[in-house]
């Protein structure tokens, strides 16, 4: 299959970062809790086909460098999917919370730039939505994206805040609330990005296969994927949520 690239201008020297938290697809380490929905062997390329789409929609946005932060054992598997262009970096630590302590730490400097993580499981996500993320950050200290599930798929600071993620409860119904109440306790000004869900469990699942075959173009290798999966809506079949790291 063939399917159009997108481009956009992207500058080392922009005030505007937006960091992709990633994995490598690799059988066993990527969305796991989809495995009753999908058989073991599928997961990981339904992932990889995620993560391509993620790379197209930030690519998509002008005047942004585009970065990865993953484990560090993902990072030459990740250089080689990512191409030329993107950064991909190591986190310190172990687990999500570390991964974006270490999103901040890396990439805000003395120049406050506009710094946003951004979850690899939301391709379809309105690219609008991102753009007034770092404008929501001109006037805040924090943006945030809340999930419906009570978590998030972005967050988004112009400052390192190391204690900013510890004890938030990653990936639990009380993540989002957690995080508010660390930003209240630093006395941080936080506005918030559209309301919108990431790709988890099976009921996710069904959602984005729905959404994608109205509108393909969203996240194109993903929906051409469900398509020749002949995956769609069957909630009576599907999983209920879990607790599980997101973002």
């Amino acid at each position: 299959m063939h399917f159009s690239s997108k481009t956009s201008v992207r500058s080392s020297g922009s005030d505007r970062v937006l960091v992709i938290m990633a994995k490598a697809p690799r059988a066993g380490s990527v969305k796991t809790r989809l495995n009753s929905s999908l058989s073991a062997e599928a997961v990981t390329p339904f992932y990889r086909c995620l993560l391509d789409d993620t790379l197209g929609l930030v690519r998509s946005l002008h005047d942004v460098e585009i970065a990865v932060m993953c484990p560090e054992s993902d990072v030459n598997e990740l250089t080689q999917i990512v191409g030329d262009g993107v950064k991909v970096v190591a986190q310190k630590g172990e687990g999500l919370a570390a991964g974006l302590t270490s999103v901040f730490a890396h990439f805000v400097d003395s120049h406050r730039r506009r710094v946003v993580a951004f979850n690899s499981d939301s391709p379809h996500l309105p690219c609008s939505v991102l753009e007034d993320a770092f404008e929501t950050l001109s006037a805040h200290d924090v943006v945030v994206g809340p999930t419906h599930d009570g978590g998030y798929y972005l967050v988004g600071a112009k400052a390192s805040y190391p204690t900013l993620f510890a004890n938030d409860g990653m990936g639990t119904t009380s993540a989002l609330e957690r995080l508010q109440s660390r930003i209240r306790e630093l006395g941080l000004s936080v506005g918030f990005a559209a309301p919108f869900y990431d790709i988890d469990v099976g009921d996710d699942l069904s959602r984005l296969a729905e959404e994608l075959r109205s509108d393909p173009a969203k996240a194109p290798r993903t929906a051409a994927w469900l398509k020749e999966q002949k995956i769609g809506a069957e909630p009576s079949r599907l999983p209920s949520r879990k607790n599980s790291e997101k973002l």
